[in-house]
């Protein structure tokens, strides 16, 4: 075919690691006609990035449809700066994504405020911003094909990766040509404590496929995974410890409150241990999982006995008492909600373990605290705290394929075009692309950043384009 191909898609990641997930996707037909569109629209969490949250490297105006993977802000939290941007057209998800994004863009929106006005710097977008978004979210059923344009189809397939979260399958056909076949895994996993997770289909196994594909804990195999969680709580609790728990406000959120209530149930935690759970968002989230039988199908009852929602006028109480108990506080990272309230607090202390049972970009709090020696001091917004309590970085609860998990996903396919991997630290890609040329060699192996976009083809990659964006 070599570079003359009458049918193609340009493809970018705005995202050079993890956060601030985008991809630009521009189609070109053969009657010349260009059709633009976005996978994921996210918000940039990492250190040093954070100038790339106030602007897009192109024009909103020409976009013609976003679609999104998951509810995660590294992933939805600049749809709003889309619309304010000029974007006009539907942002399509999942059903559950569409009832739980509002939450998520009412909450970053009231952060970013926050954000802005001690910096003194402009706000990235506003209330109205959100509302509009909301407006134009398109819920889709898991599995239900929909046309997105005349030239392409759409279908969001089941993903354990978090609560309504999808890959994405896009299928681009035109008159007398072969199709183009993309499928964006998301944030990967194959299973999840709340949905089950059917296998994906032989129809699907057998088409040409183009699999853009996450590498976050690319470094990493099942079998190093530590199941430490029940442990570090018992013997916490055993010494009369304090345990803070940094979660993210929905998924892992309730995952931990439902290893909590199953501790209790298997007399492994005393039913006296008093339980706080703090951060609006994740409350928020918690009550519409908990009744709303089109997020959890079966209604799971996952709360703890002897559990406070915990509200800004006890939080102080909670600092002054000395007395053993848990508490799961937003954000997962650290750096915002109630976890700056509780974390530089609890850090200086030797009767408490903190325990970040997730995933903790670079420059975040929750990173410093873990790569911080003991009795070394760690800075926390001009303060200066001496490390004391005992700091405990899980694996046990990532919501991410590890490398052999995602290498079983690749090999799934037998046809498979080319393997473009994104979502990861730059050494972490490096290491993913380097197992899949080894365990799967496809035709084509590559690593999205913002530095390139790949021309993607009937029969997979055909050449890069260097781009002018670094």
């Amino acid at each position: 075919m070599g570079n003359k191909a009458k049918m193609y898609v340009d493809v970018m990641s705005l995202s050079n690691e993890v956060t601030g997930s985008c991809f630009l996707c521009v189609l070109k037909l053969p009657n010349k006609e260009v059709i633009r569109f976005i996978v994921d629209c996210g918000l940039f969490q990492e250190d040093g990035y954070d100038e790339l949250n106030y602007s897009f490297p192109f024009n909103a105006e020409n976009i013609e449809f976003a679609l999104i993977t998951h509810n995660h802000i590294d992933h939805i939290g600049r749809i709003p700066l889309l619309y304010k941007n000029g974007f006009k057209g539907k942002t399509y998800c999942t059903n559950q994504t569409k009832t739980l994004m509002p939450l998520a863009l009412t909450d970053t929106c009231k952060i970013l405020k926050d954000v802005c006005k001690r910096q003194n710097r402009k706000q990235i977008f506003s209330d109205y911003d959100v509302e509009t978004a909301i407006k134009n979210f398109y819920g889709v059923s898991y599995n239900e094909k929909i046309s997105v344009n005349p030239n392409i189809d759409v279908t969001f397939l089941e993903n354990g990766h978090l609560i309504g979260a999808a890959m994405i399958l896009v299928e681009i056909t035109y008159p007398n040509e072969e199709p183009i076949t993309l499928l964006f895994s998301g944030d990967y996993k194959n299973e999840n404590v709340f949905a089950d997770i059917s296998e994906l289909s032989e129809n699907l196994r057998n088409k040409r496929i183009n699999l853009f594909i996450e590498s976050t804990y690319a470094k990493m195999e099942t079998s190093e995974i530590k199941y430490e969680f029940d442990e570090k709580i018992i013997n916490g609790i055993c010494n009369k410890n304090s345990i803070i728990i940094p979660v993210f406000s929905l998924g892992r959120s309730q995952e931990i409150l439902l290893k909590l209530k199953q501790l209790q149930e298997n007399n492994l935690l005393d039913e006296a241990i008093p339980i706080y759970f703090d951060g609006n968002l994740a409350h928020a989230y918690t009550r519409l999982m908990l009744n709303n039988p089109e997020i959890i199908t079966e209604n799971m009852k996952f709360l703890p006995k002897n559990l406070t929602f915990v509200d800004a006028s006890i939080r102080e109480n909670l600092l002054e008492t000395d007395n053993c108990k848990i508490i799961l506080t937003t954000s997962g990272m650290g750096t915002y909600g109630p976890a700056q309230v509780y974390l530089p607090y609890f850090v200086s202390k030797n009767n408490v373990t903190i325990i970040f049972p997730g995933y903790t970009a670079e420059g975040t709090l929750g990173r410093s605290l873990i790569e911080t020696n003991q009795n070394e001091v760690v800075k926390i917004g001009g303060l200066l705290v001496k490390k004391k309590a005992e700091i405990i970085s899980l694996n046990e609860f990532s919501g991410h394929a590890k490398s052999d998990e995602l290498i079983e996903l690749i090999k799934k396919f037998n046809n498979l075009r080319s393997v473009l991997i994104n979502h990861g630290e730059c050494e972490t890609k490096e290491i993913m692309a380097a197992k899949v040329i080894d365990c799967v060699d496809p035709p084509s192996v590559g690593i999205l950043d913002r530095r390139y976009f790949f021309r993607v083809a009937t029969y997979g990659v055909i050449k890069t384009l260097p781009t002018k964006f670094k």
